[in-house]
């Protein structure tokens, strides 16, 4: 899962950097406010990508004795950066672009450079990077609703890849309306109005990003389905007799900690006791692959 997460970030760090470059010539050529939102708005995925990188890279570092559950954690902190980033990097500054040229409007010129250029960068942005990143979501949702994929997924770079694609496609249809009615009206404002336009879908998915991955930075349970594969496991063991109290947490995109209360048969030896705990574990791992830390309290009873 964290080879092909790897992936379609590469893919989008690719598309976006090409397509920054294009925009930001075009912004300069026509002096479209949309074109250089949009512009900013590719130089901002960009940079979250690099953060998406450094966090699947550390997230993958063994443990140690200051991270003795290793740092799976840190692809959640980097997507909550890649939240702010967002925000801060592009929401604000193609906001205040706007703004200040709805004030002092420049009617764009080349209008066929723009929606040349604005065509080109959608185009790149779903073949390169959007359409991978959706089936690689539609193949891990099953036939789960896309919102409740959405709250249950644990892969935070799959979602910031899947969620600023879609940004990036709608704001290219956004800055596409905005040149093409100031052109029609002779009124630079309209395309200060896709800017500004831009900077609210940026907003948007800033906050959506950030709510997604604060469960996760604070510590989120396992879902519904891997605790009830856990119990089961569990149950499935001869010498359990029942479930007491059962924790879980994701300590990474692809990695759960588990600890659980057991009650096991009576007049277990040592011996006995310490080859059904090993056995509960085993049966854990086959259904959850996930559960890298399992943590058995017994209870013998009396």
């Amino acid at each position: 899962m964290a080879s092909e997460s790897r992936t379609l970030v590469l893919l989008a760090l690719v598309a976006n950097s090409i397509i920054a470059v294009i925009k930001f010539i075009a912004a300069g050529i026509s002096g479209s406010s949309a074109m250089l939102s949009e512009a900013v708005h590719s130089v901002a995925d960009t940079g979250n990508q690099l953060f998406l990188l450094r966090g699947t890279a550390v997230s993958r570092y063994a443990a140690d004795a200051r991270h003795p559950f290793g740092r799976g954690k840190e692809v959640f902190f980097w997507s909550f950066m890649v939240a702010v980033f967002l925000f801060v990097g592009g929401a604000v500054i193609s906001f205040l672009n706007g703004w200040e040229r709805f004030f002092h409007p420049e009617e764009p010129h080349d209008l066929g450079l723009n929606l040349l250029v604005l065509g080109l960068a959608g185009l790149f942005e779903y073949v390169v990077a959007f359409r991978p990143a959706l089936k690689e979501f539609n193949r891990r949702r099953g036939g789960k609703s896309v919102m409740r994929s959405v709250r249950d997924g644990k892969d935070p770079a799959l979602l910031v890849v899947l969620f600023e694609d879609t940004a990036a496609m709608v704001g290219v249809g956004i800055a596409a309306t905005g040149v093409t009615i100031a052109h029609l009206t002779e009124d630079g404002r309209w395309d200060a109005m896709a800017s500004m336009t831009i900077a609210v879908l940026l907003a948007a998915t800033a906050w959506l990003l950030a709510f997604e991955t604060k469960a996760l930075l604070v510590g989120e349970a396992a879902s519904r389905e891997d605790r009830s594969a856990i119990r089961a496991a569990a149950l499935g063991v001869g010498t359990v007799s029942s479930i007491g109290r059962l924790l879980t947490m994701h300590t990474g995109a692809d990695r759960i900690l588990v600890t659980m209360d057991i009650d096991f048969e009576d007049d277990l030896s040592g011996d006995q006791l310490e080859s059904s705990i090993r056995e509960v574990e085993t049966a854990i791992r086959e259904v959850v692959p996930s559960a890298a830390n399992v943590f058995i309290e017994p209870n013998p009873q009396q």
